[in-house]
């Protein structure tokens, strides 16, 4: 064994110790997520951008709105991406070069989350069917790591999208042109909102740390509409869940979701 296992070690028996007391190592209780903060505008030249910082995790997101050519098997709907990088300043872990596989899968969970949700309306995205649509991308790159990149990321993009606005376009001698002055607020039916649980030893916490992140044994990030659907949910880590906790873990997002809901709200409103 490694001195760093040892550390680690070390580490989760001084958390479960506190779980067992009903505590974690920052002080919030269980069910508590970690303060958020919420920049908007933070890429003066991107059609949408937030920076959100959840508790010590940093992360930014940029949002670009450009003509595209539409999928061949949907050519009357516009399209929604999103992509995920880490800065190697992010974290001593974090290296140069192709994404690894948590840093893929961090992308497709929050795109996932998004996109189930039919947040943005795709099919209010065609300028002219089958020749061109609206295509969207955010791209979210994590500054400052302390766990829990899905919520932070996820946050970011969703404040991102919120507060985007997009340009007409009109056919042209059968290319698309920008109309001058035209520019409104995507088409948005919901607000998605993440929230992820770890499990460490039998207890579930709720927005795990950096600490408790690398404590857990399995992690759960269930997405949530604004009409407390839950639309996304994926499960990570070693372990496994019961079905009560499952049960427990849908309840807890439904619950702190409606609270981060209302402050993604408050940041939509101040961009208009």
């Amino acid at each position: 064994m490694t001195s760093d296992s040892v550390i680690d070690e070390l580490k989760k028996a001084q958390i479960l110790e506190l779980l067992e007391q009903g505590k974690r190592v920052d002080g919030r209780t269980l069910d508590e997520p970690r303060k958020i903060c919420i920049e908007i505008n933070a890429i003066p030249k991107a059609n949408g951008s937030a920076r959100v910082y959840l508790g010590d995790t940093q992360v930014l997101c940029g949002v670009k709105i450009q003509p595209d050519k539409p999928f061949p098997d949907v050519g009357d709907k516009g399209m929604f991406m999103c992509t995920a990088e880490l800065l190697p300043l992010s974290h001593p872990t974090v290296e140069t070069g192709p994404p690894q596989a948590p840093v893929i899968e961090l992308a497709r969970v929050v795109d996932r989350g998004i996109r189930e949700s039919h947040m943005v309306d795709v099919s209010d995205l065609v300028i002219e069917k089958d020749k061109s649509v609206v295509g969207v991308f955010a791209d979210v790159v994590a500054i400052d790591y302390d766990g829990n990149l899905f919520d932070a990321c996820s946050y970011a993009a969703t404040a991102a999208l919120l507060t985007s606005k997009t340009p007409t376009w009109e056919m042209v001698d059968d290319q698309p042109s920008v109309v001058e002055g035209a520019d409104k607020p995507l088409p948005v039916t919901t607000i998605p909102v993440s929230v992820t649980m770890g499990k460490i030893g039998n207890y579930i916490v709720v927005d795990p740390n950096g600490d408790e992140w690398d404590s857990m044994d399995s992690r759960v990030t269930i997405t949530t509409d604004s009409d407390g659907n839950i639309c996304a949910l994926q499960k990570g880590g070693s372990d496994g869940f019961t079905q009560d906790e499952i049960n427990q873990c849908g309840e807890l997002s439904i619950k702190v979701g409606a609270k981060i809901r209302e402050q993604l709200k408050s940041v939509q409103q101040e961009s208009q």
